[in-house]
């Protein structure tokens, strides 16, 4: 079929294997290119198809020749429907590692269920003994509690006030403002259940009494601040108590590794377009903006840059781990540059729909986009008949 994007607000409906295949493998070409990380020799990684985990697992496979287990949720293409651009990242990723003589498993459910949690601990026990890496990087709208069959649905509010900054429609460049109001006690409570730790901890729990992790085993979970332009909505809002809810499980389970000499950390990473931040009124202006500032500036990072940068650089290095006063890791360190945020806040004041092009780099976050899901990428002939059915070697 000839499969060309459907956008629905901020999701694309269909997904192009060949251009996610391509993308997958321009970041492993990346990571082959820099010097080999000393580090993980089994990695278990949670969210594994797209962004940061997509990016973790590339890494710990290709630049530490580590051993690799990839737990996603993910659709295969049927009938008329392409697969989801996960399901495509993790064939070409599981392609590529098979290649290289690289063992890797991929596991496709619910990884907040029993279930999923359990087959990846047989896995691990009957192919890999024990792993010494756990990356934490689930993104969902939605958790269904494994011992209740409570179902959470999280929301992005402001907490106490309504909220009301400048948004785009990243498919038409309008400039509008956007107004949300604040989420109630229940929306809170519900987002902090669906993106707060409780899965992660109940994930390493499991992992230990199992005795499937190693006794200097490293973990850590994936988070976000940014500047004062977004934090009504994001670190002061409904995702934000989430994440000072996922730092205080990382120093749980920090106090609970150390006992064997291992360790538990949160990674605060840069703004990059995911499709979790597409969702985010405030944020694709912001992005825009700051992509714009950081290009010119020749500091620019994508997935694979910031977690090659993480790995390198901060948890597989000689001596103390560099964290903030709260332990976290700034891998945002660039993005956060004073002269970067001054920048994008004057940037910021002057924007509209009439200069929007002007002064951000909008259609590079399109781009991005789209390429998400596998398209606008070079050297992809989108017109051209294609296969939608791809299978992923060892799936599980």
């Amino acid at each position: 079929m000839i499969i060309q994007p459907k956008t629905r607000g901020f999701i694309c409906t269909t997904a192009h294997p060949e251009g996610c295949g391509k993308q997958v493998q321009a970041q492993i070409n990346y990571v082959k290119q820099q010097p080999a990380v000393s580090g993980p020799k089994n990695v278990l990684v949670v969210g594994a198809s797209t962004g940061y985990g997509l990016a973790s697992r590339i890494v710990s496979a290709f630049g530490a020749k580590a051993n690799t287990i990839g737990v996603y949720f993910d659709k295969a293409a049927e009938g008329a429907r392409t697969a989801t651009a996960g399901w495509y990242n993790s064939a070409a990723f599981e392609a590529a590692a098979a290649q290289e003589g690289l063992k890797s498993y991929s596991i496709v459910g619910d990884a907040f269920s029993d279930e999923i949690k359990n087959k990846t601990i047989d896995l691990i026990k009957t192919e890999l003994g024990k792993v010494d890496l756990i990356v934490y990087s689930v993104a969902s709208p939605r958790r269904v509690h494994p011992k209740t069959g409570e179902v959470f649905s999280s929301v992005i509010k402001p907490l106490h006030s309504t909220y009301t900054n400048k948004t785009v429609n990243f498919h038409t460049g309008e400039v509008t403002e956007a107004t949300i109001e604040p989420a109630t006690e229940d929306e809170l409570r519900q987002t902090i259940a669906v993106m707060g730790g409780e899965d992660w901890k109940m994930w390493i729990d499991a992992l230990k009494a199992a005795d499937a992790l190693t006794e200097d085993a490293t973990t850590v979970a994936y988070s976000y601040i940014g500047p004062e332009i977004t934090h009504a909505v994001y670190h002061d809002g409904t995702i934000g108590a989430a994440k000072n809810d996922l730092q205080q499980t990382a120093d749980v389970l920090h106090e609970q590794l150390q006992q064997t000499g291992g360790r538990a950390y949160i990674s605060v990473n840069k703004a990059l377009v995911t499709q979790s931040s597409s969702a985010i009124p405030v944020v694709p202006l912001y992005i825009s903006a700051l992509y714009k500032v950081m290009k010119e500036a020749g500091t620019h990072e994508g997935c694979i840059e910031q977690m090659y940068r993480l790995f390198s650089e901060r948890l597989y290095i000689q001596g103390e781990i560099p964290v903030d006063d709260k332990r976290q890791i700034r891998i945002d360190d660039l993005e956060m540059r004073p002269e970067i945020q001054e920048a994008v806040s004057k940037t910021w004041e002057a924007l509209a729909t009439e200069n929007v092009y002007e002064l951000t780099d909008l259609e590079g976050y399109r781009n991005e986009f789209f390429g998400l899901f596998g398209f606008n990428v070079e050297g992809i002939d989108y017109e051209a008949d294609v296969d939608p059915n791809v299978e992923i070697t060892n799936l599980k």
